[in-house]
């Protein structure tokens, strides 16, 4: 009998009992002592147990961390809120990079009030950390928040001069140039006393936090009672007060009830990162929304990411910030814990919901949206900057050990349905830029086996890398008819239009794991060009695989090159998609032209009618003809075409 396999684990892993049942927080250490990642628990021997499985049982990422540490620590707290506070505690202080990373959005401007001045003023500012200012917005363009400051010191007339004017002014006695325009309603204006301007300010602040019901109340008390007793003077100024506020309210939608102050979080993220929106309601009105990027190392769900989320936005937070609703996407398992958090911190009741109905559910969809689209910008500007796009190639040949960086690479990925509609995509990026111009389809005959496809499409690409011009010769007889089929973005190429592989790639990247790349490198040897690089990225774990290898190339969560071939994978996905609608768009109507008296009026209005060719398919005779202009007869010739096809 032979000896039994030995199960590799880590030599710093605790011994069994040693680690406490008790709630609280634990740090792994690397070699010199640096904080490698930070987490609480409810149960510490429970959760870090986990980390001591076989190593072969764990997600790829948190398998590093834990390799990469030499210590486990921990430290037992009374109670779960106590290990949350601790948790974000430790975060803020060693910043560990296995922990999620936060890069917030420093390009929108914001408004804000210095209430640490003497005499308060109001600015825009990109800067955050203005000591004991508050803070509105963000705001979407520098200008939306000065329409909104020259519309609220109307009402509220408090100091818009810079720190040397408002000095210069109270030192000689004369306004500064601002208040002798009207523009700045500050002390320095000769107007108003320190202590009344700070009352004023107090009234600005109030408005803005959402209080402007009690405002719109009080100056339409005042103008119907100066109305009343004929001092018309005093009523114009409290309905041109009142114009002004409308003006601010009508920047900021009403999107819910005139009494909620919430906070919505909406979230899209991917396997290594993730953005979030953070739309601030109060008064029922959007007056704000945050954006912030996230950096994902270890393998975390959706509700554990919002348990981060709330903990970096609320950790530093003061009471007024914090309102009586958070509106999230997935509630946290310890969202009890966070509620009395965050209750403890405000001084009174904070619930944590999600939005499933009505129109909160809808602010939400909108913004996921926002968050989506922030996503795919976070990546397509970091593929897209030149300075990004170099350090990739440079990482992506250390990585797979290249003698010379990539600079033409070519992404291939199969799309099917079931084994019908096989496609495949071949897409291509020089310098790290995509060239559409150069992306090519492919038709695959039938089959379920991926790796299968994959070995036809590289074996027909391949077969053009010694050709180099004469691939472009339209008149080239040995050109089989499956590359001549070949489509574009444009549409099919035709026999007249043949396309050509302008450039021999450096690396070749395939959708998927090991199974595909063995794949490819089998057609790579067939075709004699073995010294064409290789290598695929599995989406599951985003995981590089090289050919002839056991375990896969691990790229950081910050690399370049990660990103870079997350665009390329993503890239031929979605080409491959695009293309196979468009077969099956291009099939379904080439089958409805052939019925006779079914013109292309009719068609588009039976695909809009039905929805979709699979519900069409499934549509009866009878249902058929519930579409105007389509009789008995011409339902059965569209029925039956449908079957037979």
């Amino acid at each position: 009998m032979g000896a039994p396999t030995r199960i590799p684990t880590v030599a710093y892993k605790p011994k069994p009992g040693e680690i406490p049942t008790n709630p609280g927080v634990y740090r792994f250490r690397d070699a010199d002592g640096r904080v490698l990642y930070v987490g609480k628990a409810k149960n510490l021997r429970a959760r870090l147990s986990n980390y001591f499985a076989p190593l072969h049982t764990l997600h790829e990422r948190t398998r590093r961390m834990v390799t990469t540490a030499a210590s486990v620590e921990w430290t037992v707290v009374a109670t779960d809120v106590d290990s949350l506070q601790l948790e974000y505690q430790w975060i803020k202080e060693f910043d560990p990079p296995f922990n999620v990373r936060y890069r917030d959005d420093k390009s929108y401007p914001f408004m804000a009030i210095t209430l640490a001045d003497e005499a308060p003023r109001v600015i825009v500012t990109r800067n955050r950390r203005i000591k004991g200012a508050k803070y509105f917005g963000p705001y979407p363009k520098v200008w939306a928040v000065h329409d909104v400051i020259d519309e609220m010191i109307k009402v509220f007339p408090i100091r818009t001069c810079s720190d040397s004017s408002y000095k210069k002014a109270m030192a000689t006695g004369r306004p500064c140039f601002p208040g002798q325009i009207g523009r700045c309603g500050g002390p320095c204006s000769m107007t108003v006393t320190v202590e009344e301007h700070r009352a004023i300010v107090e009234d600005f602040v109030a408005f803005m936090s959402g209080g402007d019901q009690r405002f719109t109340k009080d100056l339409t008390a005042r103008m119907r009672e100066a109305s009343a007793a004929m001092d018309y003077e005093s009523a114009a100024v409290y309905r041109d007060r009142l114009m002004s506020i409308d003006a601010v309210l009508n920047k900021s939608a009403l999107v819910l009830a005139a009494d909620t102050d919430a906070d919505l979080f909406g979230i899209a993220e991917d396997e290594l990162a993730a953005t979030v929106q953070h739309f601030v309601i109060r008064g029922g009105r959007v007056r704000g929304v945050r954006a912030t990027t996230i950096d994902k190392e270890l393998d975390i769900t959706g509700a554990e990411l919002v348990d981060q989320v709330l903990q970096r936005t609320y950790g530093g937070a003061t009471a007024v910030d914090i309102p009586r609703q958070v509106l999230v996407p997935a509630l946290p398992d310890d969202t009890a814990e966070l509620e009395e958090w965050l209750r403890e911190r405000r001084g009174r009741n904070v619930t944590i919901q999600v939005a499933q109905r009505g129109r909160k559910a809808e602010l939400m969809k909108t913004a996921t949206l926002n968050a989506q689209q922030a996503l795919l910008l976070h990546k397509t500007r970091r593929t897209s900057d030149y300075v990004a796009r170099s350090q990739a190639l440079t990482d992506l040949q250390e990585a797979l050990e290249l003698p010379e960086a990539p600079l033409r690479i070519e992404c291939f990925d199969v799309s099917h349905l079931g084994g019908t509609n096989v496609v495949a995509s071949m897409v291509v990026f020089e310098d790290g830029l995509p060239r559409k111009d150069q992306y090519r389809s492919f038709k695959v005959d039938e089959t379920t086996d991926d790796t299968d496809s994959l070995y036809q499409v590289l074996t027909r690409r391949l077969a053009y890398v010694d050709r180099g011009d004469e691939a472009a010769d339209p008149g080239d007889a040995t050109e089989d008819a499956a590359t001549a089929a070949l489509s574009t973005e444009e549409g099919v190429v035709t026999e007249r239009r043949r396309p050509r592989f302008a450039y021999r790639p450096q690396l070749l990247v395939v959708d998927g794991g090991k199974p595909q790349v063995e794949a490819a490198a089998r057609a790579l040897r067939d075709a004699g060009h073995e010294e064409i690089a290789l290598c695929g990225i599995a989406k599951r774990l985003e995981e590089v695989w090289l050919p002839g290898e056991d375990y896969p190339v691990i790229l950081p969560r910050t690399s370049e090159a990660l990103y870079l071939l997350q665009r390329l994978r993503d890239e031929a996905h979605r080409f491959a998609i695009t293309h196979q609608r468009r077969r099956r768009r291009r099939d379904i109507q080439s089958v409805l032209a052939e019925v006779p008296g079914l013109g292309e009026a009719r068609i588009k209005a039976l695909l809009r009618h039905f929805g979709s060719v699979a519900a069409l398919k499934r549509a009866t005779p009878e249902q058929i003809t519930e579409l105007p202009g389509v009789g008995p007869k011409l339902a059965a010739s569209i029925h039956a075409h449908l079957t037979d096809s």
